[in-house]
């Protein structure tokens, strides 16, 4: 019986000379295979893909990094891999850990880290810079365009001060390798923590930065001091540049209680996007008799000789000032400092009330920094609603320039009824509602030396929210002593806490001084 299935054709045996040629290749692509697997693990390729040396700290130390005392290597919690790095910030350091890599000019590349914990940081120094808080890994990236002479570029990651360990893992810059060799980043050792600078300059370095529409980030170190020599607790008063019923002031005539004194205000230059004007007001001066320029700055110097700050305040309830792109953040930085030559301030305040934009107001902060020194006071006004989460426009800008920022004063007023840090609903024109929403900024990363809390020095200052002195009082004693407390009562204390700032001197001054002289003195009081 015959079969019904085609017939197959046998494959004919392969010739030796052909079978010897086809095992030699294999052998040199097998071979091909494993070199590129050997120095893909061992980071030979690590110029082509990833710049970073020693990116997921599998080495099981810090080689090729520059960290803080008390950063370390651990097996876990880990992204990949078998190790990560943990960052320990404390009263001084934020953990900081940096690595100086060869880039080319001109040239986009890429910046990530996988990081676990509260307040990381991820950036370029004195370039783009972005941050997260999360309770597992998170992906936190960003990205930059080098200049035109840049050559090197110094990555950092970074926690916040007191805030809890971070962890980082898979670090990874990605762009084309630089041609020059980078300074390697020296491996920390266990040195004690070094003791900040009474007044540290801003950092600089002499290597081009790369440009970035990202605000620059936070400078790690620490600068407690910045601000000139203010007292550990401030009391903060507006001098109105207007009159509207509450009784107008010459400058050198305020209630010596007042220890930080903010003009108001600058106004837009309408020529110039970004840029402040300011001027007497040609109401007030007829007011005062004739008050002038020359005698305005003469005031001015009369408070530095009694060791009294002032500084000039931005916007208001009606100003319109926009910083929101590179140029307008350049000219709202050399219009300040323009006004700081002119009449002797010492720095800026920020009462914009009309929305921000973090990054670019962050950058020109920075810019001012720049030209100003050390010394230079910059302070904020946000509302409440301002300051209910991290996520905020203006909370995110006080955290971008946490290093340099001298204190927030938030208006507790004006507001209606707000969240607590505990997540209860309180009103306002109550210590409760004072201290329940300091302390969203206490426990959110803001130092207790960058905290104040605003009130209005009289009913007739401000639509609502107005409380007794003794009640600011009652307040301070709750979050700096744990003491005077209210319904509510914060889980710490902050002795460091920076005082109160009360709008205005004016109206103060209208109500017998009754604000200056019952928090000033008991400022004073507080530990």
């Amino acid at each position: 019986m015959s079969s019904s299935l085609p017939k197959v054709r046998s494959r004919p045996p392969l010739q030796p000379r052909l079978l010897l040629i086809l095992l030699s290749a294999l052998l040199i692509v097998s071979g091909l295979a494993a070199a590129l697997f050997l120095r893909w693990t061992s980071g030979a390729f690590a110029a082509g893909s990833n710049l970073v040396a020693n990116p997921g700290f599998e080495s099981g130390n810090l080689s090729g990094w520059s960290c803080d005392p008390g950063d370390s290597v651990v097996k876990a919690p880990v992204h990949s891999g078998s190790y990560a790095l943990q960052m320990n910030p404390t009263a001084s350091t934020t953990g900081q850990c940096t690595q100086t890599i060869s880039v080319q000019p001109n040239s986009s590349y890429t910046l990530s880290a996988y990081v676990d914990g509260p307040y990381a940081y991820l950036g370029i120094n004195g370039g783009a810079s972005n941050w997260t808080s999360s309770s597992s890994y998170t992906l936190l990236s960003v990205s930059f365009t080098t200049g035109a002479s840049t050559t090197s570029v110094t990555i950092y990651v970074h926690g916040w001060y007191l805030q809890g360990s971070v962890y980082v893992d898979d670090v990874s810059l990605s762009g084309p390798a630089g041609s020059a060799t980078a300074t390697p980043s020296p491996t920390a050792t266990s040195s004690p923590t070094p003791t900040p600078s009474p007044t540290p300059a801003p950092t600089s370095t002499a290597t081009p930065k790369p440009t970035s529409t990202v605000a620059p980030t936070p400078t790690p170190t620490p600068c407690t001091s910045c601000g000139g020599s203010l007292p550990r607790h401030v009391l903060t008063g507006y001098w109105q540049d207007f009159t509207n019923g509450a009784t107008p002031l010459r400058l050198s005539a305020i209630n010596s209680y007042y220890n930080l004194i903010a003009v108001a205000f600058a106004n837009a230059d309408p020529s110039r996007p970004g840029a402040v004007t300011f001027s007497l007001d040609s109401g007030l001066s007829s007011a005062l008799g004739g008050y002038t320029t020359g005698q305005f700055i003469s005031d001015i110097a009369t408070l530095h000789s009694q060791g009294k700050k002032v500084i000039i305040s931005v916007g208001g309830q009606n100003g319109t000032i926009t910083v929101n792109d590179a140029t307008s953040a350049t000219n709202f930085a050399n219009s300040v400092y323009q006004l700081m030559t002119t009449y002797g301030f010492d720095g800026v305040d920020i009462d914009l009330e009309n929305g921000i934009n973090p990054t670019y107001l962050a950058s020109a902060l920075r810019q001012l920094s720049a030209l100003a020194g050390s010394n230079l006071i910059i302070t904020l006004a946000p509302q409440t609603i301002d300051m209910q989460s991290t996520a905020g426009a203006y909370f995110q800008l006080a955290l971008n320039i946490k290093d340099i920022l001298t204190l927030v004063n938030t208006q507790y007023y004006n507001s209606g009824t707000m969240n607590g840090c505990d997540g209860k609903v309180y009103a306002q024109g109550s210590e409760d509602f004072m201290t329940a929403l300091a302390c969203i900024q206490l426990q959110g990363g803001l130092r207790p030396d960058q905290v104040g809390l605003g009130l209005p020095a009289s009913p007739s200052a401000a639509g609502g929210g107005y409380v007794a002195p003794s009640v600011v009082n009652a307040a301070l004693d709750c979050l700096s002593r744990g003491t005077n407390c209210a319904s509510f009562k914060p889980s710490t204390t902050y002795p460091g806490l920076r005082g109160a700032m009360t709008w205005s001197i004016n109206w103060d001054a209208s109500n017998g001084y009754a604000f200056a002289n019952t928090v000033g003195p008991h400022l004073s009081s507080l530990p």
